[in-house]
Order: structure tokens, then C-alpha cells, then sequence
């Protein structure tokens, strides 16, 4: 557990951030716009690599694979999990006029809307979280090749 600290205190951050950047949106009218979603795979990919940076350090300059993955999936994770959370709680509690908005936007045909925005919101977070570990690893991981 006590490897895992540093990727939930990271995790907990991005999440703020993730909410933060929402709020902001929210107050600007902009948050039924999909496209300014796309920044929040900057925030999270920002929290991974700053896990991922700081994990190395710790180990003195090493990195292997499987240590820095667990690290950078984990934060995504835990970030994506508090952010869906949130969101959930936003949609249904905060501004219930939220769905009906987002549906006149984005679908008119579907019986359970919310449930497919919650999903989406998750499985967006965690392919996210996947993809950019596994490109910032190519960065960080310890080589095994000799140096010349």
C-alpha cells in the first residue's frame, strides 16, 4: 500500500482539478459543450506524468515497467472514479436541469440517458488513463540497453 500513496495523493489532486476545470465551464455556460472535454485528458495525462516523474526520483532515476504503470493507472483511476462521483452527484443533486440539457444537445433517442453519460464519463476517464500511461512510460521506464 505504501507504493500506492504517491498515485492516490495524485489521483485525489487531478480529480480537484477535473472538478475545478467543470465548475468553471459550468459558470461559464460551457459545460454542455463535449468539446471542451477534451482538456481533460490534459489534466489527467498531466497528473500521470507528474506521478509517474516524481515516482521516478524516488527510486533514484529507476523506473521499471510494471512499477510505473501500476502508478500511472492508478491515479488516472482513482482520478476518474472521484471525478465520475462528482459528476454524478452534479447531475442528479446540484443542477437537475443538467441531463435535460445535455440531451437536447447530444441525443433525443435514448430511454436511459443518464446511465450512458455516467458510463461514458467513467470509460472516457479510465481509456484516457490507460493510453497516456502507457505513451508517457515509453518516457520514464528504465532502459536496458548499455550505454556506449
Amino acid at each position: 500500500m505504501k507504493n500506492l500513496t504517491l498515485p492516490i495523493r495524485f489521483g485525489i489532486v487531478t480529480s480537484a482539478v477535473l472538478i475545478a476545470y467543470f465548475l468553471i465551464l459550468s459558470l461559464l455556460g460551457k459545460h454542455t459543450n463535449i468539446f471542451y472535454s477534451l482538456f481533460n485528458g490534459i489534466i489527467t495525462g498531466f497528473g500521470i506524468y507528474e506521478t509517474l516523474k516524481i515516482t521516478k526520483l524516488r527510486n533514484n532515476g529507476k523506473l521499471g515497467y510494471g512499477e510505473g504503470f501500476k502508478a500511472g493507472v492508478t491515479t488516472g483511476v482513482v482520478a476518474t472514479i472521484l471525478f465520475t462521483i462528482f459528476f454524478a452527484i452534479y447531475a442528479t443533486e446540484l443542477n437537475a436541469s443538467f441531463l435535460g440539457e445535455l440531451s437536447e444537445v447530444w441525443s433525443k433517442d435514448y430511454q436511459n440517458f443518464e446511465g450512458i453519460v455516467f458510463f461514458t464519463v467513467a470509460i472516457m476517464g479510465i481509456a484516457t488513463s490507460l493510453v497516456l500511461t502507457l505513451s508517457f512510460m515509453q518516457l520514464f521506464k528504465s532502459s536496458n540497453n548499455p550505454k556506449k
